[in-house]
């Protein structure tokens, strides 16, 4: 009988269900059998993904951004007793889910109550400092403190000096044992005739998804060239809808995400780490606009422009001039890591 391993990321736009896809597709290469555990949009990816995978909802964390960027932090605070009553449900969740499926290992994706004292519990993150402003130490106390919850701590990033997170996923001091497995991307490099001038990624919770996609569409309709624009909207059915030079998508899953990324020239998203990961794997240019008011999207994107990898403004500069600044830029470049998933998962194999 093979082993079970549960498989949760956090549903905060799609970027912890995306680099999930990698780990799903280890476990079962390594011969265990994932099942997935999440909620909303980040649910709904997975089992398109993966259909014939055992799915189980989690209670969501039901976290929106303010429409005001400058609000961000305020909103976030406003919620965290709602995110509390979330966690609290879903350590209650994880434990009937252990206790009746036989679950001999847990990978958590910045989840912070799926975990079990019974079974190894891993728990995925980049964010070893959580940047929030003048209270970034508090923050990433916070965080360390769940952490310390769990038996490890996977990093989705490489340890020497040059790398994708930064002063996120390396500072000075951390106390819990952690390991950087390198990053982590469902995409592979395959050399294709370029046939879209301009591709569109959007993802992340509302409103902001929402406002970037409706000032992007009115920007981009005075563009020259021809555009793919992806949404990132998580519906029963794949629609596409033609506007002029624009073709658009709710959503698209792997194999043709990978298809069109690799067919075009530049990349227009938010510097979420997870499509930074991504983008790189594909040796792609790109051009970012952070969530108004995250502190860490703003520092991702920041410091690859001053990295002269990437450039970047903030979503209510953006227009289309902008555009034209990435021919001074490098475009973003894979790092040559091998992720060792055997020795990873040899914590869930027991005696």
């Amino acid at each position: 009988m093979k082993k079970r391993v549960l498989v949760a990321p956090l549903n905060w736009g799609l970027g912890h269900a995306t680099r999930c896809i990698p780990i799903i597709n280890a476990l079962i290469a390594n011969g265990f059998e994932p099942i997935i555990a999440s909620d909303g949009v980040a649910l709904a990816l997975l089992q398109k993904e993966f259909p014939r995978l055992s799915s189980v909802e989690l209670p969501s964390y039901n976290v929106t951004y303010s429409k005001n960027g400058k609000l961000f932090k305020l909103k976030l605070l406003l919620d965290s007793p709602k995110v509390l009553k979330a966690i609290k449900a879903e350590k209650k969740a994880t434990k009937h889910i252990v206790d009746n499926n036989n679950i001999s290992g847990i990978i958590s994706d910045n989840r912070l109550g799926v975990y079990s004292k019974k079974i190894p519990s891993v728990f995925i993150t980049h964010q070893l400092k959580v940047l929030s402003g003048n209270t970034t130490w508090i923050s990433t106390k916070i965080h360390e403190k769940f952490i310390k919850k769990f038996d490890a701590c996977w990093i989705p990033d490489v340890e020497t000096t040059i790398n994708l997170s930064g002063k996120i996923g390396h500072p000075d001091a951390f106390e819990i044992p952690t390991y950087y497995i390198g990053p982590l991307s469902r995409f592979e490099k395959k050399y294709a005739p370029i046939l879209n001038d301009l591709m569109v990624l959007l993802s992340g919770p509302e409103p902001q998804r929402t406002l970037l996609e409706k000032k992007l569409l009115n920007e981009l309709k005075n563009y020259i060239g021809k555009v793919v624009f992806v949404k990132g909207t998580m519906e029963k059915e794949q629609t596409i809808q033609v506007m002029g030079n624009i073709t658009i998508y709710n959503f698209m899953t792997t194999n043709l995400l990978e298809k069109t990324i690799n067919e075009s020239d530049l990349i227009i998203s938010r510097s979420g780490y997870t499509t930074i990961m991504d983008l790189a794997k594909l040796n792609k240019k790109a051009f970012f606009i952070p969530t108004p008011g995250q502190f860490e999207q703003e520092y991702l994107a920041n410091r690859l422009t001053e990295l002269k990898l990437a450039p970047s403004c903030t979503q209510d500069a953006f227009s289309l001039k902008h555009i034209k600044e990435t021919v001074h830029f490098d475009g973003l470049k894979a790092f040559d890591f091998e992720t060792d998933f055997e020795k990873l998962f040899c914590l869930f194999k027991g005696k």
